[in-house]
């Protein structure tokens, strides 16, 4: 009977040292064993609106049109989410309803962000006068 107490308590330290870790702490270990399903999709959530943003000051600044610029938005921002729970965090898909759950989760939001930052820089920096 002390054996199963032990092993109790064992699993209970380890889910209290991962409860006291921070969001952004467990989101770069690799291959951490989320608890919370929906902490796991909020960091999917917030990659997205950083990558969203970062990709639109990069194609502001390079300067990319059109369909290509919006077509290899979509291809990184869904290549690196799938990379980052497939091959860094080794989640199982199915207990989050599929890939594709994964894949679309703060997509649309993401992609306001990118247009909003893509717009405004490509703007500011590549408009041409008619003055």
């Amino acid at each position: 009977m002390a054996n199963h107490s032990t092993k109790k308590s064992s699993k209970t330290t380890v889910e209290d040292a991962h409860a006291g870790q921070s969001l952004l702490s467990k989101a770069f270990t690799p291959e951490f064993q989320w608890t919370d399903k929906d902490e796991f999709l909020d960091v999917i959530y917030w990659i997205r609106q950083i990558l969203g943003l970062m990709l639109g000051l990069v194609w502001g600044i390079i300067p990319l049109k059109g369909f290509i610029g919006l077509a290899l938005f979509l291809l990184v921002n869904v290549a690196i989410v799938y990379i980052y729970y497939n091959s860094f965090q080794k989640v199982d898909e199915e207990e989050y309803g599929g890939a594709s759950e994964i894949l679309k989760e703060g997509l649309m939001t993401s992609f306001s962000s990118f247009l909003v930052a893509w717009i405004i820089l490509y703007s500011a920096l590549h408009s041409e006068t008619g003055s």
